[in-house]
């Protein structure tokens, strides 16, 4: 069903991101890979290894008119932009009353207004070619809201509001707008935990374990997939949050 479509993929180069940019490159999709740093050869060469195009772009999608250009040069270098995954995402942990206002501020840019950036802009091609799926990376956090996280839990609610709203909007255009919300995930930020936090995490975990990033992979490229889911967060997260 995905073979020849072009799927947009922020914050890639790693963890999460490049796990959906190899599921989807796997499926036959051209992959659009946005990091904001560095991503190795490797990576892509790994996506290339699946007989696809593979356009690495550098940039901040907190940046509106990065997010304009951005989908212009999709457009003219591969023609269509067919799904948006919106997975470029920061931390900047600290509790509320020693919070600085930026440390609010940028994780608020980066995480919900650089959401707002992609599919505003993404969503001008998806609606003159009636069809398209958009993914948005939520969290738990954005549901159940954590100590600590103040600016964090806050863009991912924003996020599920933005979702839903989206998903209204551009439904009768054949446009799916759908969020993922991850519980916790094996990646580098879990990598440096105690053995005592890993622990006391795995308490809140039904599942007993923490996910990988191929679980959340899997629910995009179903997201991706099904053209009549919109408008929903589907929780990725071992039975936290029921």
């Amino acid at each position: 069903m995905l073979i020849g479509k072009t799927a947009v993929i922020t914050g890639a180069a790693k963890g999460i991101g490049k796990a959906i940019a190899l599921a989807f490159a796997k499926e036959g999709c051209n992959i659009v890979l946005n990091y904001h740093s560095s991503v190795s050869e490797d990576t892509i060469k790994e996506i290339e290894g699946y007989g696809v195009t593979c356009l690495p772009v550098q940039g901040d999608v907190s940046d509106f008119e990065f997010a304009a250009s951005l989908m212009k040069r999709v457009k003219k270098e591969l023609g269509s932009v067919d799904i948006l995954v919106n997975n470029a995402g920061i931390t900047r942990d600290m509790l509320l009353m020693r919070m600085s206002e930026e440390e609010f501020d940028s994780v608020i840019n980066t995480n919900l207004k650089g959401c707002f950036n992609m599919v505003r802009h993404a969503s001008n091609l998806m609606l003159k070619q009636r069809s398209g799926a958009i993914i948005n990376m939520a969290s738990v956090v954005g549901v159940m809201g954590n100590a600590g996280q103040v600016n964090y839990a806050a863009s991912k609610a924003g996020i599920i509001g933005l979702t839903k709203s989206v998903a209204k909007e551009l439904a009768a255009r054949g446009i799916t707008c759908n969020a993922i919300a991850p519980g916790f995930v094996e990646t580098d930020m879990t990598d440096v935990l105690t053995d005592e936090q890993k622990a006391k995490m795995l308490e809140v975990i039904p599942l007993k374990r923490y996910g990988r990033v191929e679980d959340i992979a899997e629910v995009a490229v179903f997201l991706a997939k099904n053209t009549y889911i919109t408008g929903q967060v589907i929780h990725v997260d071992g039975g936290m949050v029921m």
